[in-house]
């Protein structure tokens, strides 16, 4: 049987020639689709060659990837980006060295297609259990971040699915370069083009038909401010992996060793300010208060880091401003953190139940009761003792590259590596068994 499916090269790379939106969404979706019905059956072996080969097609391209991302710069710059998104549209060699790496990365990691788990014989013999299955297609939708491509692209290829792209506008000179190294590598492999698609058009009408595409597409993923993902969210046909924001707490327990909370306190904030699993709110008991936000606002005062507290906290440090309602919700992103004095592990997850975003949570206690409470009563993705929040990724869970963080409950919850990128179905073994 030929490895070639029908293929999406006669598509139009450029906007111009790309008149009818609609039919040319319908077609990726087509061709996915087929895509997927063949990456089921892939080997592992096969996949990791792709891998592989797109990682040496990305190192031959260096000076092509670089030119077409300085495109993008020139074109943001005269747009009026600002310096975060510009810093996050950027590619130098250290980026491209990473994007490489995590190729390799991700071919190195164990392959989670044709897992059985729980086999179980049952009284009537037969024997059951459930095996791990690619999703299918993916739609993913993602803002400025040219690596996301690569990324995204690594992680439903060696989860066997297919996958279909949609980068940001800002982004759309240096994702056709990588596009052209994805369909070498996949083309080197034997793998079909429409394995992975990157849609050429930055029309916004591509991505509202994208996520309505049930008959194509089995998950949409967006990675990107809260605004696309709201959108997403409200609009799509088809289930959604996401999450919306990511307010993160840590709170300081009566018990906490006070040396312990101020480094993990601190480098929830400071060690990145523009992640969502970066603290924005820090909730300290009534009982340390006094000994530890003086400290706590000295370190601060080294990384320029804006402290707005509640009447308690100002009542003992009164360099603080005054927070406001909207504080305690908000995700900053940027070096401005919210602090609270409560009264009690009851009242820091009561604060976290109302105002967080069940993103991650964590608790810095040296009572092991404290501890095991916090972790069954507070509802989020992560839950955290005696650790900077900091530590919610993929990569430190061992979970490889991610594709982004799940705050939902349904499927996939936390960081989404190549588990969450595949479901199970049940499989049942027998020898002639019928039921009686």
């Amino acid at each position: 049987m030929s490895r070639h499916l029908p293929q999406v090269n006669d598509v139009p790379a450029l906007d111009a020639e790309i008149t009818d939106i609609d039919a040319y969404m319908t077609q990726l979706g087509q061709a996915a689709r087929q895509a997927a019905t063949q990456m089921r059956r892939e080997t592992t072996g096969r996949k990791n060659a792709a891998l592989q080969a797109i990682a040496r097609h990305l190192e031959a391209a260096r000076a092509d990837l670089l030119a077409a991302n300085a495109r993008d710069l020139e074109r943001g710059r005269e747009s009026g980006l600002d310096a975060a998104l510009l810093d996050r549209l950027a590619l130098d060699e250290a980026r491209l060295d990473a994007m490489i790496e995590g190729l390799g990365q991700v071919a190195a990691l164990p392959d989670p297609v044709g897992e059985i788990d729980g086999l179980r014989a049952r009284p009537s013999g037969i024997q059951v259990g459930q095996m791990r299955v690619p999703l299918g297609v993916i739609g993913i939708i993602y803002e400025s971040r040219p690596n996301v491509t690569v990324e995204a692209a690594s992680l439903c290829l060696k989860s066997g699915n297919a996958c279909i792209l949609r980068g940001g506008s800002e982004a759309r000179d240096s994702n056709a370069a990588i596009a052209a190294c994805l369909r070498a590598g996949l083309a080197e492999a034997g793998l079909p083009d429409a394995a992975v698609q990157v849609v050429a058009t930055t029309d916004r009408a591509a991505v509202g038909r994208l996520i309505a595409m049930p008959e194509f597409v089995d998950v949409i993923i967006p990675r990107g401010g809260k605004s696309l993902i709201e959108r997403i969210s409200a609009e799509a046909r088809v289930p959604v992996i996401k999450h919306l924001d990511g307010v993160c707490h840590v709170y300081v327990d009566a018990s906490a060793d006070l040396d312990k909370a101020l480094a993990i306190a601190v480098n929830a904030k400071t060690q990145r300010y523009g992640t969502c699993n970066t603290m924005e709110t820090l909730l300290l008991d009534a009982a340390i208060a006094e000994a530890l936000l003086p400290r706590l606002v000295a370190a601060y005062a080294e990384h320029d880091v804006e402290l707005r507290g509640c009447a308690r906290s100002r009542a003992i440090a009164a360099e603080l401003a005054e927070a406001e309602e909207a504080d305690w919700a908000a995700e900053y992103l940027a070096p401005i953190l919210a602090i609270r004095v409560v009264d009690g592990v009851d009242a820091a997850m009561a604060h976290i139940d109302r105002y967080g975003s069940h993103h991650t949570d964590a608790i810095v206690t040296e009572n092991y009761g404290l501890a095991r409470r916090f972790l069954a009563e507070v509802d989020s993705s992560s839950v955290m003792v005696n650790a900077s929040t900091r530590f919610a990724d993929g990569f430190e869970y061992g979970l490889g590259a991610e594709i982004g963080i799940s705050t939902d409950k349904l499927h996939a919850r936390g960081p989404v590596g190549l588990e969450g990128l595949t479901t199970r179905k049940y499989v049942v073994l027998g020898d002639g068994h019928t039921r009686g």
